[in-house]
């Protein structure tokens, strides 16, 4: 199953743009006498690694070649002959992304050169600005350079050299992204896909000698093959490694104390508690830690002095923390960025609960393989944050690959959807005091809501998020969070987790509010009568923070349950707005398809799912993800049977979703719902036969269970 680069959106492409000018405009007989190459990375044209070269050919240069580009014989005079520069240029070129405007040219061209002096050729993988302004604009009167440069105004300086003409395409490029983008093309093998659908003109092309410009996806990825990937760190949250209890010492106590304290109880680190009170745990920017190698320097420097200094004064802070809940390759990764050996670890609320040490997760080490790492944390801009969310396909293949479970990855995926909308939400923040609005007026919480917030995301997504802010008599409050919605949809839109089709994200009105709002919210859905009031509301129950005061969104989401919790006819409602499973499997068995595929989450996630919810809402069992919630209401002793065959029906539903939604991303399709049954082997089609069956019945199941005594 190829991915590799296949899957990489185009704005974090690492590419660099070719121009040549030559001898002839027949790709058959030109000759190369000047070539340049403009380096592409994270969207950005690097214009100080532009490298330009004269070539000088063995063949007389024409005087109409000569008006064009201005070059003539006394011009290359000096310029070394293309066999002896051809060793470098391949090097700079590398295995990136060769991007040009009519590209098929001067792939054809270099081609040739290389076959004429003997030297080993390899067909890069290539996009051309041509083809990709008509993808997106079919009807332009014309696709020049110059063409396409007035119509997205983008300048152009140095026209006919090979310099100007490449930095020129490099901005078309740049320019053509966000129409892509809005066009449904967002990674390198969609694009590709896309450009190979124009036959007439590829035809053309072909017919003028040209090298062919987007070859099939599945045939140009690279050979190199994905990386064994070890993944525990993968499976395994912080809360299984870490040391507990957490363990403070006072700022003004000595470091004599402190070493006697963690050689005592046998621990390379203390947290420092900087106020008075130690018996409450600190959040982490009240916090610091002082660990043995902070001891040994002081000793190095002060020499026995220093047992009497004070613990404050070798803390270091501010205290540097993940989640319990985060993966164990989140902190590998983020304690080899911030080269550090001990992290806080933290609840829900911010709480220091725990510590994290090299020590604990030596057993864990496996650095080549976190590919992941805390990238998105880390990102100061879109761009950066394109390419740490690039990863995440490579990584879901090579774990797939591991035998890692569907359900597994889904949580993988999930955990860096939630780790992407709240780096989203802190870039929004950034943006609005720097267009002079001035920080949040009140603390509030950005939350996910559906699979993300329940841990179950694929790689077919789009958003589904919601804010909610402390209540507040300042009147330009939503102002600013709408704002802040508007800032977090369109960056992660950019990204690539484009805008909910149905409107849940925080910049519409009926999705942000303030605790009170929501509360009132939740009263007026639970005394509906129609389905059609209750429209998306069922995914509220799923929502989990991502960003701020995290512990104010989980509060309003119990809160919810809690009103919600023995409201049968409230969730029956919620299930009929969802609407009825659609049954895939025929009077005798057989798979019901459009054009060869089967939409698993219409015929099968969404109906369990959504049955996992409505009876946990009415049971009170306040979970988020399906299968606890399953686990949950078995717990009380109802349809045990058909809950196990649910819980498995998921897993298996999955498992097939996410391995063909890996084969479309490598094959240039974009990731959907849909299963190509024929793929499947027999024992992947009895399964998924298996699935639909246990799901059939879900809508009888969940309407015997939610009226249960």
């Amino acid at each position: 199953m190829p991915i590799g680069s296949s899957a990489t959106p185009l704005l974090a492409l690492d590419a660099v743009v070719i121009d040549t000018e030559t001898t002839s405009l027949d790709a058959r007989k030109a000759r190369i006498l000047e070539i340049a190459l403009v380096p592409i990375a994270a969207g950005r044209l690097d214009a100080v690694a532009a490298h330009r070269r004269l070539l000088r050919p063995d063949v007389a240069i024409p005087a109409e070649a000569t008006r064009i580009h201005g070059i003539d014989a006394a011009a290359v005079v000096d310029a070394r002959p293309f066999a002896e520069c051809w060793g470098e240029l391949a090097r700079l070129i590398g295995d990136r992304i060769v991007i040009g405007h009519s590209v098929g040219f001067d792939i054809a061209v270099l081609e040739r050169e290389c076959a004429r002096a003997g030297l080993a050729w390899t067909r890069p993988r290539t996009l051309d600005t041509r083809l990709l302004a008509e993808i997106v604009a079919p009807n332009l009167p014309g696709y020049s350079l110059d063409h396409l440069a007035d119509w997205l105004g983008v300048a152009v300086d140095g026209r006919h050299s090979a310099l100007g003409d490449a930095t020129s395409t490099a901005r078309l490029f740049l320019a053509l992204l966000p129409r892509l983008r809005e066009a449904g093309i967002r990674t390198l093998a969609e694009a590709e896909r896309a450009c190979a659908a124009l036959t007439e003109v590829l035809e053309t092309q072909r017919r003028a000698g040209w090298a062919e410009p987007a070859a099939a996806a599945a045939r140009r990825e690279p050979g190199r093959p994905t990386a064994r990937v070890d993944s525990y760190p993968y499976r395994h949250r912080v809360r299984d490694v870490m040391s507990v209890p957490a363990r403070f010492v006072r700022a003004d106590a000595s470091l004599a104390e402190a070493l006697g304290r963690m050689t005592g109880e046998r621990v390379s680190s203390l947290f420092v508690r900087f106020d008075a009170d130690i018996g409450q745990p600190p959040l982490p920017a009240d916090a610091g830690i002082v660990t043995e190698r902070d001891v040994m320097r002081m000793l190095a420097r002060s020499g026995a002095d220093a047992l009497s200094a004070p613990a404050g004064a070798a803390a270091s802070r501010p205290l540097a923390a993940v989640s319990a809940d985060a993966f164990a390759f989140l902190a590998m990764a983020r304690m080899n960025r911030l080269r550090i050996r001990h992290l806080g670890v933290t609840d829900g609320a911010g709480r220091i609960i725990g510590a994290l040490s090299a020590r604990d997760l030596l057993r864990l080490r496996a650095e080549e393989s976190l590919e992941l790492g805390d990238a998105i944390e880390a990102a100061v801009d879109v761009p950066g944050l394109v390419q740490a969310w690039a990863k995440l396909p490579r990584v879901a293949a090579s774990l797939l690959a591991e035998g890692l479970s569907g359900l597994e990855i889904a949580a993988l995926v999930s955990h860096q959807v939630r780790a992407l909308t709240g780096r989203a939400a802190a870039l929004a923040e950034q943006r609005l005091i720097d267009e002079g609005r001035g920080p949040a007026p009140c603390p509030y919480a950005l939350a996910v809501l559906g699979s993300a917030g329940r841990g179950e995301s694929l790689l077919a997504m789009d958003q589904d998020n919601a804010l909610i802010f402390a209540d507040t008599d300042d009147q330009a409050a939503d102002a600013w969070f709408a704002a802040l919605g508007t800032h977090v949809a369109g960056i992660l839109h950019e990204v690539g987790v484009p805008y909910c089709k149905g409107g849940v994200m925080a910049r519409n009105p009926q999705w942000r509010g303030t605790v009170a709002q929501w509360r009132e919210r939740v009263g007026h859905w639970i005394a509906r009568s129609k389905p059609s009031d209750l429209l998306s509301v069922d995914i509220f129950f799923d929502l989990a923070g991502v960003h701020g005061d995290t512990a104010l969104a989980d509060r309003v989401w119990r809160e919810a349950f809690d009103a919600a919790k023995g409201q049968a006819a409230f969730a029956k409602l919620l299930v009929e707005s969802a609407g009825a499973v659609e049954h895939a499997l025929g009077l005798f068995g057989g798979f019901r398809t459009d054009r060869g595929r089967l939409d698993v989450k219409k015929a099968g996630l969404f109906g369990l799912v959504t049955a996992a919810r409505a009876l946990a809402i009415c049971h009170h069992v306040v979970e988020r993800s399906t299968p606890a919630r399953l686990a949950g209401i078995k717990a009380l002793g109802r349809g045990e049977q058909d809950l196990d065959a649910l819980a498995e029906a998921q897993r298996a539903l999955l498992d097939l979703l996410l391995a063909q939604q890996l084969t479309d991303l490598a094959a240039g399709i974009p990731p959907s719902n849909a299963i190509e049954v024929k793929r499947l082997a027999r024992r992947d089609r009895d399964r998924l036969k298996a699935a639909l069956k246990a799901v059939a019945h879900v809508d009888d199941l969940t309407r015997d269970l939610l009226f249960a005594a």
